[in-house]
């Protein structure tokens, strides 16, 4: 894992990807910065970071595309595959090392609150608390874009797919709003989603028996629940939008809560990605 670990280190930092992340993450905080710190004079450092989130749905595609499509491009994944390793540990190696390059720009940003803090009153448990609120946030979509990655050998389409999920899950909760809450239209949607399940065990297992089984098995579920108690339900669809939102979980830390349950979510969010980029390269491993 640690030799995967630095030649991924090595190669982002020889190439456009760790730079152009960083400046990227910088720049949109040292903006807020301006405009809240400096020119507004507000000294709540949070308001800036949740003023930066917004970068993420450019950044972390750019960020992770790469990370396993390449590999599959090139075809170098074979030689992966041939190491004395598990397939468990090249995808900690390299979500690491993501981890590492996403580290620097914000142990850059972890000096603003002092440096401020020496021109006016600054709240530092707050102010840190949704620094660390806002990489453990990070880590989860990063996690994302990983497995989003390992089901594509192509870097655009693998960039591409990040953005639009990403960007669906910054203005999930706004959206809730504009969706169907009656029982009929939360049915459907929720029948579209699993479908969208099956065919994602199709894809990572290759067991149609398997995909087919929980889908049934889910709208089975899905049937009885509508006889029993028809109205249960109304608004489930906008409140799975609402608890969803990797980004409205955050503003939590931003209103000065340090919201256990919701650290809880993001790593919740990491380990199952990061499982899922484990079946994806075993899948094609194996075949």
């Amino acid at each position: 894992m640690i030799a995967v670990l630095s030649h991924e280190l090595r190669s982002y930092f020889h190439s456009f990807t760790a730079y152009v992340f960083g400046a990227f993450l910088l720049a949109v905080v040292g903006f807020g910065a301006i405009l809240y710190n400096l020119q507004a004079a507000v000294s709540n450092f949070e308001y800036v970071l949740g003023f930066g989130t917004i970068i993420f749905v450019i950044i972390v595609p750019i960020l992770t595309m790469r990370v396993i499509a390449e590999e599959r491009r090139q075809k170098t994944d074979r030689l992966l595959y041939s190491l004395p390793i598990s397939t468990t540990q090249i995808v900690l190696g390299k979500y690491l090392a993501l981890l590492a390059v996403y580290l620097i720009p914000l142990a850059i940003i972890s000096i603003y609150p002092l440096i401020f803090a020496q021109f006016g009153e600054v709240y530092l448990p707050t102010s840190y608390g949704s620094l660390a609120a806002i990489f453990i946030m990070g880590a989860a979509l990063v996690a994302v874009g990983v497995f989003i990655s390992s089901l594509t050998d192509n870097q655009g389409l693998a960039a591409g797919v990040g953005i639009a999920v990403i960007l669906f899950n910054y203005y999930s909760v706004s959206l809730s709003e504009y969706v169907s809450s009656t029982a009929l239209g939360s049915a459907v949607a929720l029948a579209v989603l699993v479908l969208a399940l099956g065919i994602l065990i199709r894809y990572l297992t290759g067991s149609e028996m398997l995909a087919y089984a929980v889908c049934l098995g889910i709208m089975a579920v899905l049937c009885l629940i509508s006889f029993l108690n028809p109205g249960s339900l109304e608004g489930i669809l906008p409140a799975i939008m609402k608890k969803l939102s990797l980004f409205d979980r955050f503003n939590t830390f931003v209103n000065g809560v340090f919201d256990l349950t919701a650290i809880v979510y993001y790593v919740s969010v990491i380990l199952l990605f990061l499982f899922l980029s484990v079946q994806s390269l075993e899948k094609r491993r194996y075949n």
